[in-house]
């Protein structure tokens, strides 16, 4: 049996977590775990940690580690915890990985390189020396909008071939894929949107769920529109996906994950303090997000 046929949990709605800071810079352990716990209340089969909403590039390595060792000790094994483990450079694709692990991470989440803008004999080359140097189950993701460079069809249907990769991660935005892709994977091999834009229809397509920043702010109610989407009940899920839109409008602007964590501050639920390059956001997109807030949660 290919060990892709364990991981079942690799599915449903699972929220891209922020990296809360403290007035000093450091990592707010308590209002993360508190972030944790709330995703596992809300029924999140997984919490990912250090990723593209974590800010995973101002994290150093220690800061890494910690995050992941919090998301271990508040689930308490109620939940998977996805380490953020990508880089553009192999060898250090392979230390997070390696590292992750020792902290006790359940899978690694690692993306296409960037900047180095590889070919895809490149890209497989990499992922298959991270797979080497770990046991652990990798989720490869593919955005080309950040790493300029995406992962082709090809390239993904040779690596999910190997049992260490266990699902992709696909924020192309392309709503065909599981369509085209579903029946020339091996079983249990898992997609997931990862742009916050296409749940519904990727799920309607063929997809296992999604990875999402809007899930920081509404968990119950991305779930509610995961379920009612599995379970059929479309015309139900279109309306809740209705009332989602303006959170996505008003998340996904170019200030990411700024706008993530000024909407959970909003909720009183951590800083909306950012890291260098990033910086707080104009008051215009601040009104939208709590505008946005309310129509889906209400006031």
């Amino acid at each position: 049996m290919s060990p892709s046929l364990n991981h079942t949990w690799l599915a449903g709605m699972i929220a891209d977590l922020p990296t809360p800071f403290d007035d000093a810079d450091n990592i707010d352990a308590a209002a993360f775990a508190t972030l944790c716990e709330r995703q596992i209340a809300a029924g999140a089969s997984a919490l990912l940690v250090g990723e593209t909403t974590g800010e995973a590039a101002t994290l150093s390595a220690d800061e890494h580690d910690d995050l992941v060792r919090i998301a271990v000790q508040t689930s308490r094994g109620r939940a998977k915890v996805i380490a953020g483990a990508g880089a553009n450079a192999t060898r250090q694709a392979i230390a997070l990985t390696q590292r992750a692990a020792a902290a006790g991470a359940d899978a690694v989440l690692s993306v296409v390189p960037y900047y180095n803008k590889p070919t895809q004999a490149g890209i497989e080359a990499h992922f298959h020396a991270v797979a080497d140097a770990t046991d652990l189950p990798i989720i490869l993701h593919d955005i080309p909008s950040r790493c300029v460079r995406g992962l082709a069809d090809d390239t993904l249907l040779r690596l999910a071939e190997q049992p260490g990769f266990i699902g992709l991660r696909d924020g192309s935005g392309d709503i065909t894929r599981p369509l085209r892709l579903r029946a020339l994977l091996p079983p249990g091999f898992r997609l997931l949107a990862g742009d916050d834009a296409t749940p519904m229809a990727f799920l309607l397509h063929g997809g296992h769920g999604f990875i999402s920043a809007i899930a920081n702010i509404a968990p119950e109610v991305c779930r509610e529109m995961y379920g009612a989407t599995r379970d059929g009940e479309t015309l139900y899920a279109a309306t809740i996906a209705d009332r989602l839109a303006p959170l996505y409008t008003a998340l996904s602007s170019d200030a990411t994950p700024a706008s993530v964590k000024y909407a959970l501050s909003l909720r009183a639920l951590c800083s909306p303090r950012v890291r260098l390059p990033m910086v707080a956001l104009p008051a215009h997109e601040k009104i939208a997000i709590a505008e946005a807030i309310a129509i889906a949660l209400g006031p």
